[in-house]
């Protein structure tokens, strides 16, 4: 991926000399241990979580607002350089995507370390990178690329931009009042798991679309970049990730999608770069 010497965002806060915090993960005023959040991890909220989805089904309430202070990313730090890098070719794709929808609102990017209060509770490194729709900011801890690579399965530098693509695919979905309504069918008794599959799946589609738009603009891939990020969606699906920790596969579990369906949603994404494409919520097995 050629991406060095390209625009970085101005919206990435760098809070990694700002320490952590706390063990819980509050949400709504009702405490949630990080028992729930080992629980959820285990059920497939390994990469990109958004914590609403499952957990604020599970607290059943309205995050408070919580600030930690930030700064820019310092010069030369090149992981830093990369992810604003990417966040602002999002920028770009989305904003134009935007433009028969109404303007587009770029979401923050925050690199921490250990763990750092969101307006959706304490985020953890643990639980991968994540968006808080509450206050509209990805969260990152750039020490999961190295778990993505080693642990995972899933290196080179386009599978880490599709980690990039798919919180900010999150961040989309919220924009698009999708999230709202997604919050909604589980509060009505949807069932949760299959509600955050449709999510995931939508934000992975998401994902191809930039992707498609990406490329279309700059052509900065290269020869077996989309093979990685084909290689991350799958080696995150629900059903390997299972049966590498536990050795079984447990489908009406599942929170993100199996392999094959995380796959096969970002190539629907990538071949068309158009988000009609993406509607997994009327599509009867996602």
């Amino acid at each position: 991926m050629k991406w060095e010497g390209s625009r970085e965002s101005d919206n990435v806060e760098d809070r990694r000399d700002s320490g952590g915090g706390g063990g819980g993960f509050a949400l709504g005023g009702r405490s949630l241990s990080i028992g729930s959040v080992a629980i959820a991890l285990i059920a497939g909220w390994i990469f990109g979580i958004n914590p609403l989805t499952l957990l604020g089904l599970m607290g059943n309430g309205t995050p408070s607002q919580v600030e930690a202070p930030a700064h820019a990313p310092p010069a030369g730090d090149r992981s830093a350089a990369f992810v604003s890098t990417v966040l602002a070719n999002t920028e770009d794709v989305w904003t134009d995507v935007f433009k028969s929808q109404g303007a587009y609102r770029a979401p923050k990017l925050v690199l921490f370390r250990g763990a750092t209060p969101t307006a959706c509770g304490q985020g953890q490194s643990a639980m991968g990178p994540f968006y808080c729709p509450s206050d509209q900011k990805v969260y990152i801890d750039l020490d999961f690329f190295d778990t993505l690579q080693r642990k995972l399965g899933s290196p080179g530098d386009f599978a880490q931009a599709y980690v990039v693509a798919h919180e900010v695919g999150h961040h989309v979905q919220n924009l698009l009042g999708i999230t709202e309504k997604a919050e909604a069918m589980g509060r009505r008794g949807a069932q949760g798991n299959a509600v955050s599959v449709r999510v995931e799946l939508q934000a992975d589609c998401f994902a191809g679309v930039w992707a498609n738009r990406s490329q279309a603009s700059k052509n900065w891939l290269e020869n077996g970049d989309i093979d990685e990020a084909l290689n991350a969606a799958s080696q995150i699906g629900d059903d390997t990730l299972q049966r590498r920790s536990q050795g079984t596969v447990v489908p009406e579990s599942f929170t993100h999608g199996s392999s094959a369906q995380r796959v096969a949603w970002f190539k629907r994404g990538l071949q068309s770069g158009r988000i009609e494409q993406c509607d997994t919520f009327n599509t009867p097995s996602p």
